[in-house]
């Protein structure tokens, strides 16, 4: 086997095209989600004055196939594609994958191809070693670069080397690069792993960046706010223009968190409660304390009175913690120990267990997903990360008061145009379909923008 190294990956200087060799170009759509990655594909190609054709798509998530069918008319429409035989599928010329990111076997011994048996990649490969399209773009998540990492100083991880690896057996040029969707038309903070590869050339990967949107840009306005007793806490301690960036989290700190306590979610506490709790999530994160009990450190553990003591000195310590014990701010619990559980096959996994021949301590309750809101959107700044197990708890400060993130907005960070629609999860019963949706896609005008390259290095007449 040929060891494919990171100079090959290299990209090529840009060449200006002029016109171009084909009037259609013919594609498939695996793990297809949204369409985003068709359509920034549909998008480029448009542009540029070419035709394209869907040959097949390839879904398996049942709202997803809804919003797909919604949205775009299909020739061949599968699920499962670990059961399509690859010898069926019609040909065409360009692959796009949004493939899910998988540990490849610790066992493989460099085998390439065969080493990513498996794993989702695996269908992606056999597709593109029988179909031989002349080009593919695959996306994929950030933590791909360093998934699998067998030395720390390693530049990427053995998943994302075997994969770069597997593609050039297969006969490709291959280039990838890791880019902010901010940095290219959307209000977003959204890193994600981009390859690309053709039979004949490395395409480059190389961007100029476009001014930074802000999330105001894309904001819409008198929509339905909330009234509950979070929100009236918040506002009770903050006006609207105060929460901008805010996160709402007990678990974490920094100038521009809010902490339950603060705004007297479960009930207000005394000045001196209040910085109990903040030297307590500082302390309960520092090693020493695990070392000193006789466990396997964990990020934020359980103090005992003793341990408090040492740093809070409070003449009516116990007190305070029992109140807060009381209110719901803090917990009695033992700290976790790791223990290993074993599987089948010699492998195992590791979870914490509470160990009960420690001593009782006192910790913070709440953890990030505990709350009505977790992130206050800044309409001043671009949006973070949005994720599927969170997004549904992203607040938008609309007039005086505050409302989740809608559907619109959600599909405006991700580049969407208008005309795409998600309004059938636009309910109370199916918000979370939507939402789940959009923390799993793509950014349509990074596709875009990527696809245009691919199409005119591949099939421009330079």
């Amino acid at each position: 086997m040929v060891q494919a190294k990171l100079s090959n990956f290299l990209p090529e200087e840009k060449t200006p095209v002029s016109t171009f060799s084909i009037k259609k170009l013919r594609f498939i759509d695996l793990f297809a989600g949204l369409g985003g990655i068709r359509l920034g594909f549909e998008q480029a190609c448009k542009e540029l004055g070419i035709k394209t054709e869907c040959m097949m798509t390839s879904e398996i998530k049942e709202h997803a196939l809804e919003a797909l069918e919604h949205n775009f008319k299909h020739k061949m429409m599968v699920g499962d594609i670990t059961k399509v035989d690859e010898k069926t599928i019609p040909d065409f010329d360009v692959l796009l994958a949004g493939f899910p990111c998988q540990a490849f076997s610790s066992a493989g011994k460099g085998l390439g191809f065969l080493d990513t048996r498996g794993t989702l990649f695996f269908d992606v490969a056999r597709i593109i070693k029988e179909k031989k399209p002349k080009a593919f773009v695959l996306e994929n998540v950030e933590g791909l670069v360093n998934h699998d990492k067998v030395n720390p100083k390693d530049k990427i991880g053995r998943t994302l080397t075997i994969i770069l690896q597997t593609l050039v057996e297969l006969g490709y040029k291959v280039n990838w690069k890791l880019i902010n969707s901010e940095n290219y038309g959307v209000p977003q903070k959204r890193f994600r792993v981009y390859i690309v590869g053709t039979l004949e050339k490395t395409i480059s990967l190389d961007f100029d960046h476009l001014p930074i949107k802000t999330f105001g840009s894309i904001c819409e306005h008198g929509l339905p706010v909330k009234d509950s007793h979070f929100t009236r806490c918040l506002f009770e301690h903050y006006s609207p223009d105060q929460l901008y960036g805010k996160a709402i989290k007990d678990k974490r700190g920094g100038e521009d968190n809010i902490h339950s306590w603060d705004i007297g979610l479960k009930g207000e506490v005394s000045k001196e409660e209040s910085e109990l709790l903040e030297m307590i999530f500082r302390e309960r994160r520092r090693k020493k304390w695990a070392k000193e009990v006789g466990i396997e450190w964990m990020d934020g553990m359980p103090l005992t009175l003793a341990q408090i003591s040492t740093f809070a000195k409070y003449d009516n310590l116990e007190e305070m913690l029992n109140h807060l014990v009381s209110q719901g701010y803090m917990v009695r619990e033992y700290p976790k120990q790791l223990v290993r559980i074993d599987l089948e096959d010699g492998k195992y996994k590791t979870e914490r267990h509470q160990d009960k021949t420690k001593e009782l301590g006192y910790n913070i309750v709440a953890g990030k997903l505990s709350f009505e809101f977790t992130k206050i959107l800044d309409i001043n700044d671009s949006a973070p990360t949005l994720v599927a197990t969170d997004v549904s708890k992203l607040g938008v400060v609309d007039g005086n008061g505050l409302r989740t993130l809608s559907l619109r907005e959600g599909l405006r960070l991700f580049g969407y145009p208008e005309k795409y629609s998600l309004e059938m999860f636009n309910t109370k019963e199916r918000i979370d379909d939507g939402f789940d949706l959009l923390g799993n896609t793509v950014t349509v005008p990074v596709i875009k923008m990527i696809s245009k390259r691919v199409v005119e290095e591949v099939w421009g007449e330079h």
